[in-house]
């Protein structure tokens, strides 16, 4: 019997020199890397920006800057409305009930206080057409009536004040937010209560101190040099030129003197039209933006 015997055909366990390929780049988004700001934060931060601003440099504070800084104001809070709109936003805000509520409270205080400062300027702007007519006949009587009604309005101003000072910027901690993106949203709309703030101040501090300076007397060596200082300083220059030392005395005044204060009343008089409809578009925004974060709550 003949044996069959089959060959073994046996391979080096070598490895073959064969080119090696290029390491493939993988791109890994960092999650901590922070994402580009939607373009309706970054437009209302170089708006906030641009208003502190205008608030830290009031070199000349006239009904004009006054109008300036309520116009600025009132397209930051335009550009928040639309901001509110965003479905990231309302997602956010959804979930952070407490702190709207917060918000809900501190636009209702700014639609309260500009509601009552819109009716008093009212009142000022039909003064002012019957201290006209007093001025012309000189009335001493009548503008003594007039000065008074003016002080009186500061007061109410005055009681304005000290509603705006209670908003303070309430602002959640950094952990309570998800993203960087959320974080960034959040700080915004608490710059636009800040902002808000700080014009609003400047207005009414503006007419009231203007409003509440004497006339030279023994009263008025009551006051230090420095809160004389601030007066002047936070007062709004047209308002100030129609103080009443210029309103009193009228029988003694010439009648080229008297015209000259006729033309300082008629400057007021456009002035307290510019301001008013100022204070009339930036009350509206005030309303569009608080409906904007209660729709936040209830959809």
């Amino acid at each position: 019997m003949v044996g069959v015997f089959r060959r073994s055909l046996s391979f080096p366990n070598k490895t073959l020199n064969r080119p090696s390929k290029p390491p493939i780049s993988h791109h890994i988004r960092s999650i901590s890397l922070p994402c580009r700001s939607h373009p309706l934060i970054s437009q209302v931060k170089d708006e906030i920006t641009e208003l502190k601003t205008w608030s830290c440099n009031p070199d000349n504070r006239t009904s004009a800057w006054l109008c300036d800084g309520l116009s600025h104001l009132k397209d930051i809070h335009d550009s928040l409305h639309d901001i509110l709109q965003l479905p990231q936003t309302r997602e956010l805000l959804s979930n952070k009930r407490e702190w709207v509520e917060k918000l809900l409270e501190d636009f209702l205080r700014f639609i309260d206080v500009y509601g009552i400062f819109q009716t008093s300027f009212l009142a000022l702007k039909e003064e002012q057409l019957a201290a006209r007519v007093a001025l012309r006949r000189k009335d001493d009587s009548k503008i003594s009536m007039y000065l008074k009604g003016r002080k009186k309005m500061a007061k109410e101003i005055a009681k304005l004040i000290s509603s705006i000072r209670c908003i303070e910027r309430y602002s959640l901690p950094a952990s309570a937010f998800v993203s960087i993106a959320d974080t960034e949203l959040a700080g915004v709309i608490s710059d636009v209560v800040e902002v808000t703030v700080s014009v609003s101040l400047a207005l009414f501090n503006g007419v009231s101190m203007s409003f509440t300076t004497r006339k030279s007397s023994w009263m008025g060596l009551t006051l230090s040099k420095k809160a004389k200082k601030v007066k002047i300083e936070e007062s709004i220059k047209e308002f100030l030129q129609m103080g009443e030392a210029n309103m009193w005395g009228l029988r003694k005044k010439g009648d080229e003197e008297v015209r000259m204060v006729l033309k300082r009343m008629q400057d007021l008089e456009r002035c307290i039209a510019d301001i008013e409809n100022g204070c009339e578009k930036a009350f509206r925004s005030f309303i569009n933006t608080r409906v904007s974060l209660l729709n936040t709550l209830t959809k």
